[in-house]
């Protein structure tokens, strides 16, 4: 399953500089770009009642071949994008695209708390966490060379040999947990999901504090600078391409300098470094090369964060729900993300993007003392 992670995450990263690159060489403006990026995130919010369903509902194999056979379909879809135009079909393909990639993460994520529990599930979380890292560094990297080398069609072909690559090996793994056939109409069961949420309110603090991972969606911002700034240094696709990736390498490694150290206690700490970090690259962004670091600082936390506050979550969900609770996190998550990127577009237009990314980093420190008066 790791190396069907690896694949698959690299794939989609690895495209999504081709995605960015397009948008970028068919003069797309600030909130198009912004559309686009929350269109990564949109499905997940729309398709979570169901996905959650569907997921506790069936087999987890042919289930998550069949999504994959889905992105693989869908990124192929992308070559026929040739201008702005066309705009509304790459939106149309991007959302098949990630309402798939959504449900194929919910499918495992409700996989691993019914097998492991404690730390070993903070850790299995964090191993999952430092693919999608790992897989965001190489791919937005390779990606950005590939796209500045050969052009973004040719690295549309080559995700789709990639997914290609994870089904076949995704067909050959056994699974060895059933899934629990179930009686009840998908309404109900989606009712019962809710109803569940409504009986354990506390399940909504944890979702949020989850959320709060979602002011941390760069996409757009990165792409404004490497449009507005850095491509007087180096090519638009490189520049999101490292810039991403240099953030992408700190989500990866730092997981191995600080996960042993946190506790529910010091998480408060890393809250408000989060914060710290995030106003740091703010006041250095427009200088590509203090861009870099202050982007790895920003990233040094984010895994941690991400996978400490998702094991809060799952065990406190009983395993017959934890389908459409994870899909109903998602759907949350993806909200927090939606906002944070319609807000980036929007706001461009009115104040200079040192002063949004500034205003994102301050929210951490709101979300600290939040942490501090409710978790702790």
């Amino acid at each position: 399953m790791s190396m069907v992670q690896v694949i698959a995450y690299f794939g989609s990263w690895f495209s999504n500089v081709a995605i960015y690159t397009l948008m970028v060489q068919l003069g797309a403006s600030p909130i198009l770009i912004a559309t686009v990026t929350a269109m990564h995130l949109i499905p997940g919010i729309i398709l979570a009642p169901f996905s959650g369903t569907i997921v506790d509902r069936m087999s987890a194999k042919p289930l998550m071949i069949t999504l994959l056979l889905l992105e693989m379909t869908m990124t192929l879809s992308f070559l026929i994008i040739n201008d702005l135009g066309d705009v509304w079909l790459l939106l149309l393909f991007l959302f098949i695209r990630m309402g798939s990639a959504s449900m194929f993460f919910t499918a495992q994520m409700s996989y691993f708390p019914k097998l492991l529990s404690g730390r070993i599930l903070v850790k299995t979380n964090e191993l999952h966490s430092i693919i999608w890292s790992f897989t965001f560094t190489a791919g937005m990297a390779v990606g950005g060379l590939v796209v500045s080398s050969v052009g973004v069609k040719t690295a549309f072909i080559i995700d789709a040999i990639l997914f290609i690559i994870a089904i076949s090996i995704l067909a050959k793994i056994e699974f060895t947990l059933k899934t629990e056939k179930s009686v009840e109409k998908v309404w109900h069961s989606i009712k019962k999901g809710l109803q569940y949420i409504k009986d354990n309110k506390y399940i909504i603090h944890y979702m949020l504090l989850h959320a709060s991972v979602g002011l941390t969606m760069f996409d757009t911002i990165v792409t404004l600078l490497a449009d507005y700034h850095y491509k007087y240094i180096i090519s638009v696709a490189l520049a999101i391409g490292f810039t991403n990736a240099m953030r992408a390498f700190a989500l990866m490694i730092g997981p191995f300098l600080i996960s042993n150290w946190v506790t529910k206690e010091r998480m408060l700490y890393i809250f408000i470094f989060q914060g710290v970090s995030i106003v740091f690259w703010a006041l250095v962004q427009k200088d590509f090369y203090m861009g870099l670091i202050g982007m790895f600082l920003v990233g040094l936390v984010t895994t941690t964060i991400w996978s400490f506050t998702y094991a809060m979550l799952q065990e406190k969900i009983e395993p017959a729900y934890l389908g459409r609770i994870l899909a109903y996190n998602e759907m949350v998550f993806m909200c927090v993300n939606v906002a944070t990127t319609f807000f980036i577009g929007i706001m461009v237009s009115f104040i200079p993007l040192s002063v949004v990314t500034l205003t994102l980093g301050m929210a951490f420190f709101v979300i600290a003392y939040y942490y501090k008066r409710v978790f702790l």
